[in-house]
């Protein structure tokens, strides 16, 4: 089955569509929820799920399966997955100061539905009306691309028809305190997946088909294994987070390469799906495939990859 990318929705302070992640803002404000969704539902929400509703609001918008009325197709056809690795921290450690300084009862009741992990899909979820599967990836480097791999899994199984894949990851004090100082993207990513058929019997446009994914321990391995399925050598890389001076210029040896981390910041949790965001960019802006995303944070740990296409070169 082709799984075919059907919307993008990107909120960065410097980039807000897929093409911008290629060619940034030179400067921006932070991303303010409330100007791109309006006030309602965002009190007592924390920063990253506000992020995750601009995004997916967005990419619904652009797959044509929101308008101004609601969802346009059955709810229980859309799955929800999402990636975050430091999405609720802040309110974590809130919850942990307040219980060593106080005790547990003196904490707010308004904090506790934030401090579940699953926090972020379940209220993008119930903010949208998506009632397919529901997972949320806490799980590292290559959370985001993972994120993007079970997606296309619900679909090719049967579990759903489409899927909303959401990568966000908040800017706050206890995230730096949490990375020695890095600052995060304090933005989300989004895309909509689907099978091919599902897409046409829309009329929706496919803007990127998904190819092989790849996970394993060490990044030149999975290179190989992705070059070995597409048969052919990628015309963009999207490299791994803070491994640009350390990835060795054998590896692609001539080919473009794209480093997201060290324009927009720490991406982690949403890194994958913002390479694969970016790749629809590229497509966009008249760029050939495939288009190689890849996550990992060194060569004997785990690492994964994805490789895209255009759809017209599909």
């Amino acid at each position: 089955m082709t799984v075919v990318v059907s919307g993008v929705g990107v909120v960065l302070p410097r980039a807000r569509s897929a093409p911008e992640l290629l060619a940034p803002a030179a400067d921006a404000p932070p991303v303010e929820p409330k100007d791109l969704v309006g006030r309602k539902g965002l009190r007592y929400k924390d920063r990253a799920t506000q992020l995750a509703y601009c995004a997916a609001d967005a990419a619904l918008r652009n797959a044509g399966l929101l308008d101004d009325g609601g969802l346009r197709v059955p709810g229980t056809s859309v799955a929800m997955v999402a990636s975050s690795n430091y999405g609720n921290l802040d309110t974590i450690c809130r919850a942990i100061d307040t219980i060593a300084e106080h005790t547990a009862a003196a904490g707010s009741a308004m904090d506790l539905p934030n401090a579940s992990s699953n926090v972020i899909a379940s209220s993008v979820a119930i903010r949208f009306g998506l009632r397919g599967p529901n997972l949320m990836l806490c799980n590292g480097a290559t959370s985001g691309l993972d994120a993007v791999h079970w997606a296309a899994t619900l679909i090719r199984g049967g579990r759903a028809a489409r899927a909303l894949v959401l990568g966000v990851e908040p800017d706050n004090e206890s995230v730096r305190a949490f990375t020695g100082g890095s600052r995060t993207i304090d933005g989300a990513a989004a895309l909509v997946v689907e099978s091919e058929e599902s897409a046409a019997e829309r009329g929706a446009s496919a803007q990127a088909v998904l190819g092989t994914y790849v996970r394993g321990a060490g990044l030149g391995r999975t290179l190989e294994r992705l070059a070995e399925t597409t048969g052919d050598r990628p015309t963009l890389w999207h490299l791994p987070e803070r491994r640009a001076a350390a990835v060795p210029d054998t590896l692609l040896e001539g080919v473009d390469r794209h480093d997201l981390g060290e324009v927009f910041g720490l991406g982690s949790g949403a890194l994958g799906v913002l390479q694969c965001a970016a790749a629809v960019g590229w497509f966009a802006r008249g760029g050939a495939g495939p288009v190689y995303a890849t996550a990992g944070t060194d060569a004997d740990d785990a690492s994964a990859g994805i490789a895209l296409r255009g759809r017209a070169a599909a």
